[in-house]
């Protein structure tokens, strides 16, 4: 019988909905990067005001959420095209047990929202057993 162990560190912050039928552009445009101390998100959602976005984490996934309002639109004005997006989205993402939840801060400024993922402190996998 086999039992997975942990989680493969190589699908850490893979977006949960990748693969399935859903629409193949994502809600919006994320870039992710790590340093000694943590990973980074930035997401850029330009219109969107701060008090319009909201980040959870359950059962180690990332959801962030947020509504871009439609403005009216102008009497007269005839549209050719339409190409961006309105109403609600949100994007999720595999944390796994890398991350420490408790100490994951976000800012938001100028259409880009930025998520500091603090790493947990390595927990200690290997031991010598001294044999009898």
């Amino acid at each position: 019988m086999l039992v997975k162990l942990s989680k493969d560190p190589l699908k850490l912050f893979d977006d949960i909905w990748e693969g399935t039928q859903l629409p193949a552009t994502p809600a919006f445009k994320a870039d992710i990067s790590e340093d000694e101390n943590a990973f980074h998100i930035e997401a850029e959602m330009p219109g969107v005001k701060k008090e319009d976005i909201t980040l959870g984490v359950e059962e180690n996934v990332l959801t962030i959420k947020g509504e871009r309002e439609q403005k009216t639109e102008e009497q007269g004005k005839n549209y050719h095209r339409t190409e961006r997006t309105y109403g609600s989205f949100s994007r999720s993402f595999n944390l796994g047990e890398l991350i420490d939840q408790d100490t994951i801060e976000a800012s938001f400024e100028e259409g880009l929202l930025h998520v500091s993922l603090p790493k947990a402190q390595q927990v200690r996998k290997n031991k010598e057993i001294t044999i009898k």
